[in-house]
């Protein structure tokens, strides 16, 4: 039997990986290749310590603690410091995205985008919280969770002592302030700040009350609704002045309640003179004020 001949890709490549297919025409590609396998990272950076397995790698790496911005943008004024960061952004650019889903029609400008939507399929939920059972397929998801322990809110308002942990809810509160309401109803003029606020409203409409109380036959639209309900049964009152020993189950009472200490009446009426601390004040004294009209008219016989 005659030896075969070397093929041309391992004459080209003669240096070959024992683990996997892996071939290479210099020995230091070789070593440089098995650290893949071993996890070994010889590499480390005097700053911060981050260890890589190839001195390339932690070249790049040191750019981010020089600053130095070798890549630049041919489109806009874009500089970073590697040059995989630039072929992400030049996506922004020509709208590539390929990464494709197997599953679905889902595409992406990155892998890791790609990644994370694919734990949509499989449920995977890789991320976990150190103190209580919640897991997520998302590490932001986790990070933000871990704020409701800690208490961390980082996001703060410009305008008033507003802070929150996520800053979507800053940017909804923010509207507040400027009285945007971009999220507009298909049905009716309703108008609001923020689509989770939409969507229960939209139930108006069709009907719908997802949410139901435990203890009794109750149902609601909102799950905010369904919270407030479940204190007529726990008669929690969470809700304190801080001026008296006033407490309440619902923040809008409390809200109330604090301006007989401010004398604030910010509910006027249309036909008099009246401020109300409440609408609940002002409903009750337009009813009022219709039931004495209607009692003159029937005096004088005026319909």
């Amino acid at each position: 039997m005659e030896p075969s001949l070397p093929s041309a890709s391992s004459s080209l490549k003669p240096y070959a990986c024992d683990t996997c297919s892996y071939r290479c025409s210099q020995s230091e590609g070789l070593k440089e290749h098995a650290r893949t396998h071993t996890g070994e990272k010889p590499y480390a950076c005097d700053i911060c310590g981050s260890a890589y397995a190839t001195s390339r790698s932690l070249k790049k790496h040191f750019l981010a603690h020089t600053g130095e911005k070798l890549y630049s943008c041919d489109t806009c004024s874009y500089r970073c410091s590697q040059s995989h960061m630039l072929k992400k952004h030049a996506r922004t650019h020509t709208g590539a995205k390929p990464y494709a889903c197997d599953v679905c029609e889902y595409r992406s400008s990155r892998l890791a985008h790609l990644k994370r939507h694919a734990r949509t399929h499989t449920g995977e939920k890789p991320y976990a919280c150190d103190v209580c059972e919640y897991r997520t397929s998302q590490l932001a998801n986790l990070q933000m969770h871990a704020r409701t322990h800690t208490g961390e809110k980082p996001y703060a308002c410009d305008i008033c002592d507003y802070r929150s942990s996520h800053l979507a809810n800053l940017q909804m509160h923010a509207r507040t302030h400027t009285g945007e309401k971009p999220y507009a109803c298909d049905i009716c003029e309703y108008t609001c700040t923020s689509s989770s606020n939409l969507k229960v409203h939209f139930r108006a409409h069709t009907g719908e009350k997802p949410y139901t109380c435990d203890a009794c036959e109750y149902r609601t639209c909102s799950r905010n609704s369904l919270k407030r309900h479940a204190r007529t049964h726990t008669g929690e009152k969470p809700y304190a002045c801080d001026v008296c020993k006033y407490r309440s189950s619902r923040l809008e009472q409390l809200k109330s309640h604090a301006r007989t200490h401010t004398g604030e009446k910010p509910y006027a009426c249309d036909i008099c003179s009246f401020m109300g601390l409440s609408s609940a004040t002002l409903s009750k004294h337009m009813r009022t004020q219709s039931l004495r009209r209607k009692a003159v008219y029937n005096q004088f016989g005026v319909m």
